[in-house]
C-alpha cells in the first residue's frame, strides 16, 4: 500500500519541486492501492508544490453530450454551473476528486473547464475564455505563460490535454471548427451560450493519426526532455509546458508547411 509520503517523495524523484503550476493527468488504478485513495495522491502532489504551488485537472463537463443530444431534449439539460456541474467521466475519476477537494476552483468555460488547487487556483480559473476555450485566454495559456508543467500519471501518452493548446496556436491550413450551443447558468438562469472553437473531438486537421498527440510526446521524450518514472505502480511523465507546446506546434507547422 503507498502512502501520501511514499508518494510525495516519488513526485519530488521525478522533478515536481515547490512553487510549481501542473496540470496532471491520472489513470488511478494503475499507482496501485493508496491508503486514503486518490485524496492522497492529491495532497502529496500538493505536499511538493507547497502552498504557491498549484495543481491543475483538465474536467470538461458531464452535461456536454447531453447538450448536443436531440434538441426536443433540450429544454431538459441542465445548464453548467462551474461550482456543481461534475467533469466528464472520460477524463477518468482525478479531476472531479481534485474539484471538489476543499479550496479548489474551477474554470467557466464548459467545454474546456479545469479544476485548479493551491496558490494560484483563482488565477488560473478566472477569466477563462468561452470561445476558443484551449487558446491563450484559458488555464492552458496561463499554464504556458507561467513556466508550468505538465504530467502524465499512467494516463496514456495521448491524453497530454496541454497539445489543444498547441493546436490553438500552430499557424496550419483548413484547421477544424466546431460551432455549438451550451447551456450555462447565468445569474441564476440556464441562458444557452454559442460557442466556437477548434475541434478537439478529432485531430485539428485531416491527416493527422487520431492518437498523434502520442506521437509528438514520445519524440519530445526522445530528445532528451522531460522526466519518466514510476509513481506507484504507474509510468509517470513530467514535462515543461512551454517546450513540450512550442515543440507540438512546431512539429504540427512542418507537417502542413503552407501557412493560412
Amino acid at each position: 500500500m503507498l502512502t501520501r509520503a511514499n508518494l510525495a517523495a516519488q513526485f519530488a524523484d521525478l522533478g515536481l519541486e515547490e512553487g510549481d503550476a501542473v496540470l496532471a493527468h491520472a489513470a488511478l488504478r494503475k499507482v496501485g492501492p493508496i491508503v486514503g485513495g486518490p485524496d492522497a495522491l492529491i495532497a502529496a502532489i500538493i505536499d511538493v508544490i507547497g502552498p504557491s504551488g498549484t495543481l491543475l485537472g483538465y474536467c470538461d463537463w458531464q452535461g456536454e453530450d447531453d447538450a448536443n443530444a436531440s434538441p426536443d431534449l433540450r429544454h431538459a439539460v441542465p445548464p453548467f454551473d462551474p461550482q456543481s456541474s461534475r467533469s466528464t467521466r472520460d477524463n477518468g475519476a482525478f479531476p472531479e476528486f481534485l474539484r471538489t477537494t476543499p479550496g479548489a476552483r474551477r474554470s467557466a468555460s464548459p467545454g474546456a473547464s479545469c479544476a485548479a488547487l493551491g496558490g494560484k487556483a483563482n488565477w488560473f480559473t478566472a477569466d477563462h475564455a468561452l470561445n476558443y476555450g484551449y487558446g491563450p485566454q484559458s488555464p492552458f495559456g496561463k499554464l504556458v505563460q507561467s513556466g508550468g508543467k505538465t504530467m502524465l500519471i499512467g494516463a496514456p501518452l495521448d491524453t497530454m490535454t496541454l497539445l489543444h493548446h498547441a493546436e490553438h496556436l500552430a499557424q496550419i491550413p483548413n484547421k477544424r471548427l466546431r460551432r455549438y450551443e451550451t447551456p450555462m447558468l447565468v445569474n441564476g438562469h440556464n441562458i444557452w451560450r454559442s460557442v466556437e472553437e477548434y475541434d478537439t473531438s478529432i485531430p485539428v486537421a485531416a491527416g493527422l493519426a487520431d492518437d498523434y498527440f502520442a506521437d509528438i510526446v514520445s519524440a519530445f521524450l526522445a530528445t532528451g526532455r522531460g522526466n519518466a518514472a514510476s509513481i506507484g505502480l504507474a509510468h509517470t511523465v513530467l514535462v515543461d509546458a512551454r517546450e513540450i507546446v512550442q515543440f507540438c506546434v512546431d512539429w504540427l507547422e512542418n507537417r502542413f508547411p503552407d501557412r493560412p
